[in-house]
C-alpha cells in the first residue's frame, strides 16, 4: 500500500485526483493522508469525492473515507474496464477537474461519463479549454475523445452537464512542435444572459489579439437561454497555449474578453510549446506514453505532479533553465 501525503507541495485536490488516477493505472492501492490540511476548509469537498468516484467507477475500486471533510482516503483499484458513468457532486464543483481524474484512466478501456456541476468555475480550466487545448494534444497522439456540453453551469448554482466519450487507445508520445498553431480560436459562452454578452466578449478578445499578436481568430459563440445558473466565460487559444476568463456582475463583457486575450498574449510571448497550466495537466500522459514539451515556468502544480508520478514509479525528466523542459 502506497501512502501519499496530501499536504505536500501544492497541497490541494490535485494530489487526490492524480493519486487515484495513478492507482488505477498502476493497479497499486493508495492511501492519501492529510488531505488539503492547510486549506481554509480542509479535507474532501464534494468535487473531490465526485472525482474519486469517477475513477473508481472505471476500475471497480474499493474506497474508504469518502465523506465530506474527510482527511484520509484509501483507494484499492480493480481492473480497468469499460464503463458508462453518471457523476453529480451536488454542487457547482468543476466538471473539468473531475474529468481530469477520469480521462487518463478511461482511455485504457474506453467508456463514457456524464458529469453535472460547473462547466466554467474559478480556479479551474473551462470545459472549452479541455476540448480545445488539452484534448487536441491527446487526439493528435492517437486518443479518441469526444466532449459534448449539454448545459452550461456557473457558480454558485451549477447545473452544467457534460458528456465525454472515449474509445480504448494507447496514444503515442506527447509532442508539440515549436511554433505550431499561429491560428487562434475563441469560445465565448454564457447562460441566462443577453446574446450580446458573448458577442462583446469575443469582439474585445479578437481585437486585442489581432493588434498585439497579429493573430487571426475564429470565434464560436454559445449563448444559452435556459439552465439553472447565470454567468459567462471566454476561452482563447493558439495551438497548445490557452487562457480563460470568467464574467462577474459589474464587470464589462469587453474586459472579460480582454483579460483572457492578455493572458494568452503573455503565454504566446513566453518561451515554450505549451502554456504553464497545460504543462502540469499533460504530465500524467507524458509519464504514461512518453514524449516531450516545454513551458516558461515550473509551477507548483507541475512540481507536485512530478513528485506524485515518481512515487508511483513514473518518473518524468524536468530541466529548468531559461525554459522548462519535460520529457519521458
Amino acid at each position: 500500500m502506497l501512502t501519499v501525503d496530501g499536504s505536500r507541495l501544492e497541497g490541494g485536490g490535485q494530489i487526490v485526483r492524480l493519486a487515484v488516477a495513478l492507482s488505477a493505472i498502476s493497479e497499486k492501492p493508495v492511501t492519501v493522508t492529510r488531505i488539503r490540511q492547510n486549506r481554509e476548509k480542509p479535507g474532501l469537498a464534494p468535487q473531490h469525492i465526485a472525482a474519486i468516484r469517477a475513477v473508481a467507477g472505471a476500475c471497480d475500486a474499493e474506497c474508504l473515507g469518502l465523506s465530506p471533510h474527510s482527511s484520509e482516503i484509501t483507494f484499492t483499484p480493480g481492473r480497468i474496464r469499460r464503463a458508462d458513468l453518471r457523476i453529480d457532486p451536488g454542487t457547482a464543483g468543476s466538471i473539468p477537474l473531475i474529468l481530469q481524474a477520469w480521462l487518463p484512466v478511461a482511455l485504457r478501456a474506453g467508456g463514457s461519463i456524464t458529469v453535472t456541476g460547473g462547466t466554467e468555475v474559478a480556479w479551474s480550466p473551462t470545459i472549452d479549454y479541455l476540448d480545445s487545448v488539452l484534448a487536441p494534444v491527446l487526439r493528435r497522439a492517437g486518443a479518441s475523445i469526444a466532449i459534448e456540453v449539454l448545459e452550461r453551469g456557473y457558480y454558485p448554482r451549477g447545473g452544467g452537464r457534460v458528456c465525454v466519450r472515449v474509445e480504448p487507445s494507447r496514444p503515442g508520445p506527447v509532442v508539440i512542435p515549436e511554433g505550431e498553431g499561429r491560428g487562434c480560436g475563441i469560445a465565448s459562452c454564457s447562460a441566462g444572459l443577453p446574446a450580446h454578452v458573448v458577442e462583446r466578449q469575443a469582439g474585445a478578445a479578437r481585437d486585442l489579439l489581432e493588434e498585439e499578436l497579429s493573430l487571426s481568430c475564429t470565434a464560436t459563440l454559445d449563448a444559452r437561454r435556459g439552465g439553472a445558473s447565470t454567468g459567462s466565460s471566454i476561452t482563447v487559444w493558439s495551438g497548445a497555449k490557452g487562457a480563460v476568463a470568467l464574467g462577474k456582475r459589474g464587470l464589462p463583457a469587453e474586459e472579460v474578453g480582454r483579460t483572457a486575450a492578455r493572458a494568452l498574449a503573455r503565454e504566446c510571448r513566453s518561451p515554450g510549446t505549451v502554456d504553464v497550466h497545460l504543462a502540469d495537466q499533460l504530465l500524467i500522459y507524458l509519464a504514461c506514453y512518453g514524449g516531450e514539451y516545454s513551458t516558461h515556468t515550473l509551477s507548483m502544480h507541475a512540481r507536485t505532479a512530478c513528485w506524485i508520478l515518481s512515487e508511483f514509479g513514473y518518473p518524468v525528466g524536468c530541466r529548468a533553465n531559461d525554459v522548462v523542459e519535460f520529457s519521458a
